[in-house]
């Protein structure tokens, strides 16, 4: 592969530990069983197979939203993480290339007259999000005229959406059908308002750490391993990334 193991170790673990930050916020990448406290998904199964290959230990900490994971790099808490690369976000942080790409989109009331996302950005109109969501990134930068209500997790958006009145929840689209299919009175919309590409990320300025991560994602799209954990962990709507081409 071209690298120096001991130099890769170092820089990524500088603590000994590979210290890794699980998003729990979106159930598409990772999920947590509450009985067991196990951990399981396409993230934690590329965060596992990293420390195997460089032979470290690993040690996974959860957050219920990715707000609070970008915060977390303030304290210097965490190593690794998964997050959709946005660019306030990579100010901070060095994101490998995407190795899933999800779609962002509403849920909104069944009788509502809105059938696709663009027709939201009126005036008057008030969407709930989740704090610090890739999509609450999105929406402060590109919305024009609607309102965006802020509730601490992406979970919580939807409740704020109903106990509110409000006339959209943004969020993943496949956690929004689950909730749509089990729901009354509720729909997802047909189209997206934006991809959100879900990225490794390492704190910046660990450049060897960067480099080794790019070139793990890529093996791991290449081989199929991304799209195995996918498959194993029921996510087989998510739409895996292409490597990425220097």
């Amino acid at each position: 592969m071209g690298f120096d193991l001991a130099a890769v170790r170092k820089d990524i673990a500088p603590h000994g530990d590979l210290r890794v930050a699980i998003n729990l916020g979106n159930p598409v990448l990772a999920k947590i069983d509450e009985r067991t406290g196990v951990f399981s998904g396409v993230s934690v199964a590329l965060a596992n197979a990293l420390a195997d290959e460089l032979e470290i230990s690993i040690s996974l900490t959860a957050y219920d939203a990715a707000g609070k994971v970008f915060a977390a790099l303030e304290d210097e808490a965490w190593d690794l993480a998964f997050l959709a690369i946005e660019p306030v976000r990579a100010e901070k942080i060095s994101f490998s290339s995407p190795y899933v790409c999800i779609d962002g989109t509403y849920l909104v009331k069944t009788e509502s007259k809105f059938q696709r996302a663009s027709a939201l950005d009126t005036g008057g109109r008030r969407i709930a999000v989740g704090k610090g969501a890739a999509y609450d990134l999105f929406l402060s930068r590109t919305l024009k005229n609607a309102e965006l209500v802020r509730a601490t997790t992406s979970a919580g958006a939807v409740d704020t959406f109903l106990e509110l009145g409000l006339d959209a929840a943004a969020g993943v689209r496949q956690p929004l059908a689950r909730f749509a299919k089990t729901t009354t009175g509720v729909r997802v919309l047909s189209d997206n308002f934006t991809e959100i590409r879900q990225a490794m990320a390492v704190p910046k300025g660990r450049a060897v750490a960067a480099q080794y991560v790019q070139n793990f994602i890529n093996r791991c799209l290449q081989s199929g391993f991304v799209a195995k954990a996918l498959d194993d962990s029921g996510e087989r709507d998510a739409r895996v990334a292409q490597p990425f081409v220097v």
